[in-house]
């Protein structure tokens, strides 16, 4: 019994049954609450035993557990000690929150400490862990993602098991809005089915698109399988978690190539039925087709929490679809208000095509200010100029503009979209420069002489690009684009690039490789006049000697022009140089090579491949922080290479295929002789010695004795390509797998393979997405290909299975099952059956190409066609009966839009004396030597 001084305490004894490492010998400790703000938690759970001294009054005030025990019946109210059976740590915080210390919650303790709060009845705890996991689990919580995965699951499960609403709700809106993060996490699978459908239902759900909603389902569909085994047993239909999914917003692609799934074919048919239809129908009258349909698969996912918004691939994509996204609900339930939809489409493409301005109450459009990026490459069907009034309105916090493969966007849309949208920062253009000849002709002139004033494809400003002092006057701040990507746009001109120059002067980052049409004047005045550009492409276009004087001089020149003579000045464009590639631009003079490489000494990424570069250019190179180096088709020497790579330590990719000189140790120029003291061998000694590989790319000089040298750098490579040139012989390459285990890209040219080499890489290398087995010798069967590698993507195939038959490809289907792209060239055994084959097992096919593949082509390429996501076809040398491509076949592009699989009768083409009906609405056409190219305005065909 206790004392009468001792009446207002309790002894609680603790046991401790996992103590960590003790620091003393004793076997318990006593502890008082009345120095509970000192008490050392290390220290006390080094004990088994732990006995505290407690107020009797504050645990029966703060708890209703102490409360029952200490003030009823129970036979603990007249004794001095009780026992506590509970988790030592949990509890001694349980007791510093009776007595009013401040405790720290994290997602690992937050169910052990409700637990407890819980089960000793402390209210004060109970409030401090739902006002806890309230504001964390907010969208505007102090932390951005603070509960891990796991942890969420976890306390999902806590909340069902003692009945807390709150909990579970809260869980699913967490997971709803950060739904992207979550998707990446290995526990992903581990999601219990509850939880995913009521994330799934949440109305924040929010995803950057409906694929990358669809392969996250997909990931946890095949991490439950059992789960859905037992759904087929109960006769409940698994494919009910589909039903989320907005099928009409998938990309042609990714529903195409997913059609195959065992458990989803007819969601994915589904999808592609819905794709057709919305794409058959002309983008206004396409509303005709939404009048009547249920819109929920044809809304955009936008919330008031989404980021991005990716849209790539899609050609069902109009403006139709993006206006009903970012109007308000009732335009997309109200009969009425919908019909009104198809009146404002035609009002907005009316005004834009007469370059009125749009009324500020036409469109009563939402606004999603946290949208940062959005994708809409690859979506020939929405006009964009009316789409850039709906993006400025609905997306004003937009920094990032993707819209490459897009020929319908004007380049006067340019303009309108940076002033439209004031926080852009970055435009990517891109368009496919596979079907250019670039450096075949020298573009003299891109002025007003040749070029019809402000046409269609001239980027203007009123009347002249020196407007831009009106618009300053004016107040409207400029534009202030930092990143801007051309690649590929042959439509740009000088004139474009001066009016870029003068719009665009906060340039850091510039793409126009492949722009043929622009010159080295055009280049070198953009050049003068965007002295922040720290990243330049210019591969395969006109640089040349005039676009280096502006690089390499100073800030000043003398009316308009660069100063006549180089000069080392720091301020130079050069010298603030983080990446230069200008592989292809042979007009660069040897004096001029010189004077740019010696100016370029922070360079981090360089590109010279099919240039003039020799070891004397080379060796004027200073830089010391390379990361990518790019001389491929050189003059250069390993002597010259090892000398780089020594001063250049942080090299991560290296390309020097097709380098001749690379086995010589001096290489002779027009001025004289470059002496090195390294030698061939001494570069895979540096790069051994001093770098981390991630990517190589070799031929003349690459050989065992290289790997060698090499191991300690290709730990981590995930590229390899071994040229003409190099031999790295069969016991090597089977040890590849064990050298290299993170590859992802393997490219073989003339090299030893045998079944043993390529068996070992299918089945050792699981990362693998990239397989080119081109003009290897040795022999080979389809034993090498009966192994599994659902990573592959791409498969090419060049001279390496002559013996290859239809039965042969049926296996390669089920062993390949993912593939994207296939080039097979010298399969002559293949007969006309094939097609289906390649069609049935790949049906997410977007590119293939068949070269001397038998028959092949025999009955024409119809069955070729059923991979409705073909952008690439080539056929070369084939069995062709020209009379099978006299077809109209109505695919799902128009033909004034993105022209591959659209109707074959605009183009008349005489080869070989027969004719043939092919592919209307050509961009391009080469025909040359009995040879035909069509190639279109994203997909291509060639027929040879």
């Amino acid at each position: 019994m206790a004392s009468s001084s001792d009446d207002d305490f309790v002894i609680l004894i603790c046991s401790n049954p996992n103590p960590i490492e003790a620091k003393t010998p004793h076997e318990e400790i006593h502890i008082s609450t009345t120095d509970i703000l000192s008490w050392d938690l290390p220290t006390i759970l080094s004990y088994p035993t732990v006995k505290v001294h407690a107020c009797r009054n504050r645990l029966i005030e703060k708890s209703s557990y102490f409360q029952g025990l200490l003030c009823g019946s129970f036979s603990e109210s007249c004794l001095d000690s009780t026992s506590i059976q509970w988790n030592l740590e949990i509890f001694v915080h349980v007791l510093k929150c009776i007595y009013g210390c401040p405790l720290h919650f994290t997602s690992k303790n937050f169910v052990p400490l409700f637990e407890g709060a819980l089960y000793f009845g402390v209210e004060t705890l109970i409030s401090k862990c739902k006002t806890w996991f309230s504001e964390v689990s907010s969208p505007k919580g102090s932390g951005s993602l603070q509960i891990e995965l796991d942890d969420l699951i976890h306390i999902w499960i806590f909340g069902l098991e003692f009945a807390n609403e709150f909990l579970p709700e809260l869980c699913a809106g967490y997971l709803a809005r950060n739904f992207m993060w979550a998707m990446t996490s290995k526990v992903f699978g581990d999601v219990p089915y509850n939880l995913l459908l009521s994330c799934l239902d949440h109305p924040y759900l929010t995803v950057d698109s409906e694929m990358h909603l669809s392969e996250a389902l997909l990931v946890w569909l095949n991490a439950n399988s059992k789960q859905l085994e037992n759904f087929s047993r109960t006769g409940e239909n698994c494919r009910g978690i589909f039903r989320h999914v907005r099928i009409g917003l998938l990309p042609l692609w990714f529903a195409a190539g997913k059609r195959s799934s065992c458990y989803f074919s007819k969601v994915f048919e589904e999808s592609i039925d819905l794709i057709y239809r919305l794409v058959d129908a002309p983008p206004i009258t396409s509303m005709n087709v939404l009048e009547h349909a249920d819109l929920h698969h044809l809304k955009i996912r936008l919330t008031e929490y989404s980021k991005k918004v990716n849209l790539a691939g899609c050609p069902q994509i109009t403006l139709a679809t993006l206006l009903l996204s970012v109007l308000p609900l009732s335009y997309s339930m109200d009969p009425t208000l919908r019909k009104s939809i198809k009146q404002i489409l035609i009002s907005l493409e009316r005004r834009e095509r007469d370059q009125s301005p749009i009324p500020q109450g036409l469109l009563p459009m939402l606004s999603f200010e946290a949208v940062q990026e959005i994708d809409i490459s690859k979506c020939p069907r929405l006009h964009l100029e009316a789409a850039i009034t709906c993006i400025s309105k609905s997306f004003p916090s937009l920094r990032t503009l993707k819209a490459a493969y897009l020929l319908n966007f004007k380049t006067t849309a340019l303009h309108q979209l940076v002033h439209k949208c004031p926080l852009l920062r970055e435009v990517d253009l891109t368009m496919d420069i596979s079907p250019l000849i670039p450096a075949q002709v020298s573009v003299v002139s891109s002025s007003l002489a040749i070029t019809s004033p402000l046409s269609n494809k001239s980027l203007s400003v009123g009347d002249d690009p020196a407007d831009v002092m009106s618009l300053k006057k004016s107040g409207l701040s400029l534009p202030n684009i930092t990143k801007l990507t051309l690649e590929g746009r042959s439509d740009i001109c000088d004139l474009d690039l001066q009016y870029i120059s003068k719009f665009c002067s906060s340039l850091h980052e510039l793409n126009i490789q492949g722009c043929i049409s622009v010159t080295d004047v055009g280049i070198s005045n953009l050049l003068r006049k965007c002295m922040k550009l720290h990243s330049i492409v210019v591969c395969d276009t006109s640089f040349g000697v005039n676009s280096v004087l502006s690089l390499c001089s100073g800030v000043t020149n003398h009316g308009g022009f660069p100063v006549a003579h180089f000069g080392r000045k720091h301020k130079s464009l050069a010298f603030s140089l983080q990446k230069l590639h200008m592989g292809g631009c042979k007009g660069v003079d040897e004096t001029s090579f010189r004077e740019l490489l010696s100016q370029t000494q922070t360079l981090t990424s360089l590109c010279l491949r099919d240039t003039h570069l020799n070891d004397e250019i080379l060796h004027c190179f200073s830089g010391f922080s390379l990361e990518m180096l790019d001389v491929s088709n050189t003059m250069v020497s390993g002597a010259a290479l090892a000398q780089i790579v020594h001063g250049n330590p942080g090299l991560k990719h290296l390309r020097a295929r097709g380098c001749r000189n690379m086995l010589q140790q001096e290489t002779n120029t027009s001025e004289g002789e470059f002496s090195s003291s390294y030698t061939c061998k001494e570069l895979y000694l540096e790069l051994g010695k001093k770098c981390k590989l991630e990517e190589v790319a070799l031929g003349w000089g690459f050989s065992c004795f290289s790997v060698e040298a090499l191991q300690p750098a290709i730990k981590s490579l995930r590229s390899i390509t071994v040229g003409l040139g190099g031999s790295l012989g069969e016991d090597v390459l089977q040890q590849l797998s064990a050298t290299c285990p993170m590859l992802e890209s393997l490219i073989l040219h003339f090299q030893v393979v045998s079944d043993t080499v390529v068996t070992n890489m299918m089945t050792s290398l699981r990362n693998l997405r990239v397989l080119a087995l081109c003009y290897c010798f040795g022999d080979i069967s389809m034993l090498s290909f009966n192994f599994s590698t659902p990573n592959l993507r791409k498969l090419r195939l060049e001279r390496v299975t002559p013996w290859m038959t239809n039965n042969d490809l049926i296996i390669l289907t089920q062993t390949c099952a993912n593939l994207v792209e296939l080039s097979l060239l010298g399969c002559k055994l293949l007969g006309s059956d094939s097609q289906q084959i390649i069609s049935h097992g790949w049906p997410g096919l977007t590119s293939i190409h068949l070269e001397e593949c038998g028959k092949v082509t025999e009955n024409g390429i119809s069955s070729l066609l059923d991979c409705t996501a073909l952008e690439d076809l080539l056929l070369h040398h084939n069995v062709i009966c020209w009379a099978g491509l006299n077809q109209h076949y109505s695919g799902p592009w128009d033909t004034e839009e993105l022209h591959f699989l659209c109707c074959f009768e605009d183009f008349v083409a005489l080869c070989h004396g027969y004719s043939c009906q092919c592919l209307g609405s050509c961009h391009w056409i080469c025909v040359m030597q009995e040879k035909v190219t069509l190639t279109f305005q994203i997909a291509t065909i060639n027929v040879w």
